[in-house]
């Protein structure tokens, strides 16, 4: 499973997801279901975006985690 940490980095860094849709351009619905780990795709052009406004790396940004077998 592919976790996406943009709310936490948000408030590491003291953003909002308004601040950050404003500096990258990416509409504020795409950002928080980013958040919110709700989205279906995450566009390579939007993840380089918001690494470039928050600083920080790519693994940074997204985490994989091995789902538990039953």
């Amino acid at each position: 499973m592919i976790i996406i940490k943009l709310g936490q980095l948000l408030k590491e860094k003291n953003m909002s997801q308004r601040e950050l849709s404003r500096l990258t351009g990416i509409r504020q619905p795409t950002i928080s279901e980013m958040c919110l780990n709700r989205s279906k795709s995450l566009p390579v052009e939007n993840l380089d975006l918001i690494c470039e406004v928050l600083d920080c790396d790519p693994h940074e940004l997204i985490e994989r985690k091995k789902e538990q077998s039953e």
